[in-house]
């Protein structure tokens, strides 16, 4: 009876952030961290960390936290996820056990500002709906490839990395669809433009998110997510032309067409063929490279990924778009 009353008499939380976690426990330290530095006062905010791969040390560090709020810091709770994982299983999880009307979303790799709870919320008004924040991803040296791809992230025209949503409009969505390891966040966005969502922006609400280094090829095995933008394209087909890629990405396969049929005229001992198919090949495998070299990084190391993963990029792109286009039956190039 007396723990009744105790939860009756909690005030609801403003905003609710909902932070996924998988194992990564000095980033998501850093994160908490930056939480608990929010000009917002604290019993105005409830955290959630989601944890993809529920361990120990993760709810320990939660616990810590909690501990070091006290009763005026924010309420931080720890939801182990026992059930199907990936990206959007893991935020349905948070936002679903949110108690606050407005669900900020961000992840454990980033450093939200001081103030960035406050400009969020100062965003909202009676007739917005989502709002999206300002996401940084300072560089630190010379960059690579795979790093200036990756701070594309600056200039989205949504991140989920740093939104807010009102929770009324998460349970008319019905959240994230779980079908998608990736590219859910566009379709996220993108159901909030088909529903006719008000989204206002704010540059005030800043995250930074550092530049981490990536494995050497990394550009290569990531390519895999081009299944899930068949997904993206047979659920969004207009919007996926607009906002994602307008065309088909025809240099690819102009790319791999000319491997194969310098590979069709090796087997056939037909020189008229594997010499200008050849050469078609090599040009352009030259500059795709070239084309990613520029404005990053000369270091041998990286020169020779570049070389390398120039020649592998087209036939695993393409092998992953039709991966995609069986996988989800839709026609998708």
């Amino acid at each position: 009876m007396h723990a009744t009353r105790e939860m009756s008499e909690q005030p609801v939380p403003e905003v609710s952030v909902v932070i996924p976690s998988c194992g990564r426990v000095d980033l998501l330290d850093r994160c908490l961290d930056a939480i608990m530095r929010q000009t917002l006062e604290g019993r105005r905010v409830e955290v959630i960390v989601v944890d993809d791969n529920p361990r120990h040390n993760t709810r320990q560090l939660v616990a810590v936290w909690r501990a070091s709020a006290g009763e005026r810091g924010p309420d931080l709770k720890y939801l182990p996820n026992n059930g199907p994982g990936g990206p959007a299983a893991v935020r349905n999880l948070g936002w679903r056990s949110a108690r606050a009307p407005i669900v900020a979303f961000t992840e454990d790799d980033t450093v939200p500002s001081p103030s960035w709870l406050k400009h969020g919320l100062d965003a909202f008004t009676d007739n917005v709906d989502a709002v999206s924040g300002r996401v940084e991803m300072p560089p630190t040296g010379a960059l690579t490839d795979y790093q200036r791809e990756a701070r594309r992230l600056e200039q989205a025209e949504f991140a989920i990395a740093n939104c807010f949503c009102r929770k009324s409009i998460l349970e008319k969505l019905g959240g994230f669809d779980e079908r998608f390891h990736a590219g859910w966040p566009e379709d996220f966005h993108f159901r909030l433009i088909n529903m006719h969502a008000t989204i206002a922006s704010t540059q005030h609400a800043l995250v930074v998110r550092p530049l981490r280094p990536a494995a050497w090829g990394s550009s290569v095995w990531q390519l895999k997510n081009l299944i899930f933008d068949a997904l993206l394209f047979k659920t969004h087909p207009q919007l996926y032309r607009q906002k994602i890629r307008a065309t088909p990405a025809w240099d690819h396969y102009a790319t791999v067409a000319a491997l194969a049929t310098c590979a069709a005229g090796i087997g056939a001992g037909s020189t008229a063929v594997v010499l200008p198919s050849a050469a078609t090949w090599t040009v352009m495998t030259v500059l795709l490279c070239r084309k990613r070299l520029r404005g990053t990084s000369r270091s041998p190391s990286h020169v020779a990924e570049m070389i390398v993963t120039s020649a592998l990029i087209p036939p695993a792109a393409v092998f992953w778009r039709l991966a995609g286009a069986i996988r989800f039956r839709v026609r998708f190039t």
